[in-house]
């Protein structure tokens, strides 16, 4: 059972008056409601100064703590806002939390304007602990010596034939584990396999190692995984919690706990880099067949001075989240969509078998062998679903930015400097003013034209961003996915285990299901 929060100061002073002297007492309840008083001033005040100088500026729509209130439905929140105004603020003590689903906003904001939005000294504040000095959280120099690194390796030829035997050979190995439990007629937690799944082949092609998270035995693996996600939703947290630096001080509540979690991760991580170092010693190694991580650990060697390993383990924990979270969640959304959706999941399932020419007698070996780059490519009703799911489900439903200087928006609404400015790609899959009258119907169709799949402008779609800091590995993702998702619709028919149910998400910076994707598995053939 949780206590309402205001509960438990008033608790603790009727303790303490049972064993401290009245006055004593008087006095701590004189102090805690002063503390009170201030906290309320600090959040209200700035409001309603905004609500009565608008003066052209975004429609505020109430304090921070309206975020805080609907925290565990953020984004849904967002989405009945957004109906109304397609740009809104919340009011902070220090400033504007702006909020955009208008597509001409975001394209002036990532692509446009891209130089005044980046991602500000309020939003590296509050995620660097967790994510340190990586993509993610950088602007600047660090940023564009990071994408350019990444930017190469994303663009080797190497790198996409190696991913592709990587993410068929993990697909062989998620099937023949769902096999097992379809024989045994168990439940399943379809998001918990996928994640371990999609985390073996990041580490795998990333970083050149082995995990096996899939099988369970590397319980290193499992462990890093729960705390990186525990980490993330705590970091999140922070985005609503105005006393998180006081209880970071004082390593109280859930900062003590994201101090433990990030510590695990950092374990974990460390100990990957000292051995891929040690790896790299072998006069065997094979340089055409480098992975991600080989390549900055040679960097670093020619820049040990800024390239340290704090810096690895930063890049390493944005390629993890990259990796693992996005294709995953997304996938993990995908089938649940299919469980609601039986036809569609009928349609992929003939598109694949069409596509493969395999047949009722095909392994998941041969499957796999069939599952050509060629054959990927007639799969554009997958294709579609899959990008049907992104509108809908996006991989990274919120993203922020921070305004260098006063701006106007293409819309009139002015902007000020420091004010956080962010895009949100949950609630603008859900406008009606976007997608049409049947924008939270889930129709792959919308994507395609005479069959032939038809991609929209990254600035209406978003689930990728747009501009300069577009996702590099956006059709890696795709392709891991497409052949993930092509073994187990191919082999499998799913059905939730409790159809009435509505899944929801854990409100962090990726769209995680709350307590999974819990399914039955049953063989097609």
């Amino acid at each position: 059972m949780k206590f309402p929060l205001l509960l438990f100061p008033t608790i603790t002073l009727l303790l303490t008056s049972l064993i401290i002297s009245p006055p004593i007492t008087l006095a701590i309840i004189g102090v805690v409601a002063s503390l009170f008083l201030v906290l309320l001033a600090l959040v209200f005040l700035p409001y309603f100064t905004e609500l009565i100088l608008s003066d052209h500026r975004p429609p505020v729509v109430g304090p921070i703590t309206h975020q805080l209130i609907h925290f565990h439905k953020l984004y849904d929140y967002m989405t009945s806002l957004a109906k109304t105004h397609p740009t809104f603020r919340f009011i902070t003590p220090s400033h504007s939390e702006v909020y955009t689903a208008d597509p001409v906003n975001v394209e002036y904001i990532l692509k446009t304007n891209f130089a005044n939005y980046n991602k500000g000294e309020y939003n590296i504040g509050i995620m660097s602990d967790l994510f340190g000095d990586g993509i993610f959280t950088v602007d600047g120099d660090k940023w564009r010596h990071q994408r350019k690194l990444a930017s190469f390796e994303f663009s080797t030829r190497n790198l996409r034939d190696f991913s592709s035997v990587v993410f068929r050979s993990n697909g062989a190995k998620l099937a023949k584990k769902i096999s097992l439990l379809a024989a045994a007629g168990e439940t399943m937690n379809l998001q918990d396999l996928l994640l371990k799944s999609t985390l073996d082949s990041i580490f795998k092609v990333g970083f050149g190692f082995d995990l096996d998270t899939l099988s369970g035995l590397d319980e290193g693996s499992n462990r890093f995984m729960k705390a990186f996600d525990e980490s993330n939703s705590l970091t999140f947290w922070r985005f609503v919690d105005l006393l998180w630096k006081v209880k970071r001080y004082f390593s109280i509540g859930p900062e003590a706990e994201l101090k433990k979690t990030i510590r695990m991760v950092d374990e974990f991580v460390y100990e990957l880099i000292r051995n891929k170092r040690e790896q790299m010693k072998d006069a065997n190694l094979h340089r055409d067949k480098e992975d991600i991580l080989s390549r900055f650990l040679i960097e670093s060697e020619n820049d040990p001075e800024n390239m340290t390993d704090k810096y690895l383990r930063d890049i390493t924990l944005s390629f993890v989240i990259a990796g693992k979270d996005t294709s995953a969640n997304t996938l993990a959304w995908f089938f649940y969509m299919l469980c609601k959706h039986p036809l569609i999941q009928q349609k992929i399932a003939d598109e694949v078998k069409t596509a493969t020419e395999a047949d009722d007698d095909t392994s998941m070996d041969e499957f796999g062998v069939k599952l050509t780059e060629a054959a990927l490519e007639k799969m554009h009703y997958l294709h579609a679903a899959l990008s049907e799911t992104l509108r809908l489900y996006p991989a990274v439903p919120l993203d922020g930015k921070s305004a260098v200087k006063d701006d106007v928006l293409p819309d009139g609404l002015k902007i000020k400097k420091g004010d956080g400015v962010a895009f949100i790609p949950y609630p603008m899959g859900r406008m009606t003013y976007i997608w049409g009258d049947d924008a939270e119907e889930f129709r792959p169709e919308r994507w395609l034209n005479n069959g032939v799949f038809q991609p929209e402008s990254p600035f209406k779609f978003t689930a990728f961003q747009g501009g300069p800091r577009i996702c590099l590995g956006k059709e890696f993702a795709y392709r891991q996915m497409k052949i993930l998702a092509a073994f187990l619709v191919y082999f499998y028919k799913f059905k939730l285990v409790d159809e009435s149910e509505e899944v929801t998400y854990r409100t962090m910076f990726t769209l995680h299901m709350d307590k999974g994707l819990n399914v039955y598995a049953f063989k097609r053939f």
